[in-house]
């Protein structure tokens, strides 16, 4: 299986303090996988029975399958879109494989609103019906995790959904927000786009899950906590302008509602 190219650690937080105590690992999925799939993921750890870890990851606008053991058992969970960071404790010892699927990616294999998963997490039979618990043993007997993501991909080939063109846009539109940081308000993602705020909402609503200004507000942000890591405090009423706040009290509400600590906070843990 082959390693996905992006093996950043972006959208980790203190993943360096990370390394020591799992292993991360990313696969690209087959070819007619990739108009669904961002990449496949996987995580080992192995802590002894004193130590444990938490990690959080900031929320994306996509939606994660997730096949996890660990001391408690084995179960097949899907993620909806995170309401706030998402936090992990590890302890133990225990192994996890992901999908992450596009923003849209996941509507064709389901069918419905996206929206109705935000903030959720279900069993993955509720989705995929009594074959997920199948899946769940095929994935996690695998040799290593390079075949996990093997498994993975054979399993949602045999389940291929019909490519959806409003599915692929929204994944699209996704990536523009994503990497144009002069996107900040809903308004300038309406230009780039030629679609109206009405059709971007109802678009984001049925395909990706959360708004477009949820997404934007994201993006920005998170790309404000990198420069954080890499400046210092002074930046910070230059941000809330670039960011299109017009006081400081704002941004440092929305930054800690989106990545869990105040500026300052998270400075400081970075500094650790």
């Amino acid at each position: 299986m082959k390693k996905a190219e992006n093996s950043s650690s972006r959208g980790i937080l203190k993943a360096d303090a990370g390394k020591s105590m799992y292993t991360l690992s990313r696969y690209e999925s087959g070819v007619e996988l990739k108009p669904f799939i961002e990449h496949y993921w996987s995580i080992r750890y192995d802590l002894d029975k004193e130590t444990s870890y938490k990690q959080t990851v900031l929320s994306y606008p996509n939606i994660h399958l997730a096949f996890e053991q660990d001391t408690e058992g084995r179960r097949a969970l899907l993620y909806g879109v995170p309401k706030t960071p998402f936090v992990r404790e590890l302890r133990g010892s225990g192994r996890v494989l992901g999908i992450k699927f596009r923003a849209g990616g996941f509507y064709p294999f389901w069918g419905q609103d996206i929206s109705l998963l935000y903030g959720v997490t279900i069993s993955a039979s509720e989705i995929f019906g009594p074959s997920a618990q199948s899946w769940l043993d095929d994935i996690l007997d695998a040799d290593d995790d390079a075949a996990m993501a093997r498994q993975a991909d054979i399993l949602l080939e045999n389940r291929l959904p019909d490519r959806d063109a409003q599915a692929e846009l929204a994944a699209h539109i996704v990536e523009e927000i994503k990497n144009n940081s002069s996107i900040i308000k809903v308004e300038e993602l309406s230009m780039h786009s030629g679609l109206s705020i009405r059709q971007l909402q109802r678009l984001f609503r049925k395909y990706v899950g959360v708004t477009p200004k949820w997404v934007i507000k994201r993006f920005r942000l998170q790309e404000a906590a990198e420069r954080l890591e890499r400046e210092d405090e002074r930046i910070w009423p230059d941000l809330a302008v670039e960011l299109g706040y017009f006081d400081q009290a704002h941004f440092i509400k929305d930054f800690k509602a989106v990545i869990g600590q105040s500026p300052a906070a998270y400075r400081k843990g970075m500094q650790i």
